[in-house]
């Protein structure tokens, strides 16, 4: 079993930048496929950037793809999510998640082990 914990949201400026982590606990994290998703107010949850469990395989939204970078460093159990050139519209909660079935999925389906999320607010 794996749990999760956000960390590095916060208030930042348009176009300006910032750096989310994903601290993960469990025997599992290195074997699982690990994303960020944000759900704005009104709005579903959608998949922002996912990444296999050894790093190799990367997935964007096209909303993000060019401005944001996930990566993960499976010796800290830790996942990032660096976001640049950030938009009002990136305002939203983020949460990681990560995946006990898969070790590589873009479905937030599979995805069963979520964070609390951490509130991102980009001031316009």
């Amino acid at each position: 079993q794996v749990q999760v914990v956000e960390s590095g949201g916060g208030l930042v400026q348009a176009g300006g930048s910032q750096k989310l982590s994903c601290a993960a606990s469990g025997r599992t994290f290195s074997s699982s496929a690990m994303g960020w998703f944000r759900q704005a107010p009104g709005k579903e949850r959608e998949v922002v950037a996912t990444i296999s469990r050894n790093g190799y395989a990367t997935y964007y939204a096209d909303s993000v793809k060019g401005r944001f970078t996930i990566s993960r460093d499976n010796a800290k159990n830790t996942g990032y999510l660096q976001m640049n050139s950030l938009k009002a519209e990136d305002t939203a909660v983020y949460y990681c998640a990560a995946s006990s079935i898969a070790s590589w999925s873009t479905n937030q389906r599979d995805y069963d082990y979520w964070g609390q999320g951490t509130q991102v607010t980009v001031s316009s």
